[in-house]
């Protein structure tokens, strides 16, 4: 599994309509052709966490494939009001706004 996580900044006042948007979207098809798994927002004292989880290595791929569809644009567009980015003035794709991941450890199955 292949995992991403987004950091920004949001108004915790707005989780909600965050989340709204994000169960609509999540009601499409487009998680399937992203190839994600799994979907979790977190917030802590005006930070913004999205940790978004993918069945295999090939999440960005599919992710770039998915940004010319509308519904991708869409929601790109309508998060808009309640995200703004970690640092505005480096800020040119959400690939600017990904943690990198330094230690890993999973149970085994």
């Amino acid at each position: 599994m292949h995992s991403t996580l987004i950091i920004a900044r949001m108004d915790p006042a707005h989780g909600g309509d965050v989340a709204a948007l994000f169960a609509a979207f999540d009601r499409t098809e487009m998680p399937q052709l992203m190839g994600t798994r799994r979907r979790q927002l977190f917030s802590y004292r005006g930070l913004y966490f999205h940790l978004q989880d993918f069945a295999a290595d090939d999440g960005g791929a599919r992710i770039e494939q998915a940004k010319t569809d509308p519904r991708f644009q869409r929601i790109s567009d309508d998060l808009k009001p309640f995200i703004e980015a970690y640092d505005p003035v480096t800020w040119r794709s959400p690939a600017d706004a990904m943690a990198g991941r330094f230690y890993s450890w999973a149970a085994a199955e």
